[in-house]
């Protein structure tokens, strides 16, 4: 692993994504908070506070940005079902990870959150048409229109990629 920034790689968008090729991105969605508590459960303070990588976020940093970045990617997903390519709001994800709730709150909201918030979101996936799918949001940030399919790619990479990051921040914890 050359770059622990990226354990399992940078996102590489799927193209032409097919309907079973969704439902398993929708599994990994509707896995994700149960794998990252079993992963998390039990942790000590020390060991929730301890970095994945040097510079990088602690274990307790990137549960709480998860829920972050899923809420909003949530909102995301309904504001393209409601409205024809809205423009999405983007936020600071570094900015947030270190105001106090999240970077030195309890994870146990965190993950609670994400258990309820993934239930709501794997409900809405489950429910939408191929052509939902195709709905379209504008980030101003990226300077670009994305659909829900790319987005649920991008998001069950996201889950993957930082479950990777909380295995990384407990084997450095427990080689200290």
């Amino acid at each position: 692993m050359n770059d622990l920034r990226y354990p399992i790689g940078r996102f590489v968008p799927t193209p032409d994504a097919t309907a079973e090729q969704r439902t398993q991105w929708q599994q990994t969605l509707a896995d994700f908070a149960g794998q990252l508590r079993a992963a998390s459960d039990g942790l000590a303070a020390d060991a929730l506070a301890t970095p994945y990588r040097p510079g990088g976020w602690t274990v307790a940093q990137v549960i709480h940005h998860c829920a972050d970045s899923h809420i909003n990617a949530y909102i995301r997903f309904k504001l393209a079902l409601t409205e024809d390519n809205p423009t999405v709001k983007p936020y600071d994800e570094g900015a947030w990870a270190q105001l106090p709730d999240g970077s030195s709150a309890d994870v146990v909201a965190s993950l609670g959150l994400l258990e309820h918030l993934h239930r709501r979101w794997c409900t809405l996936l489950e429910s939408m048409s191929d052509a939902d799918f195709e709905r379209t949001f504008f980030h101003p940030g990226y300077n670009r229109t994305s659909t829900l399919s790319q987005t649920l790619d991008l998001y069950q990479w996201h889950c993957r990629h930082h479950l990777a990051h909380v295995h990384l921040g407990i084997e450095a914890y427990q080689k200290q």
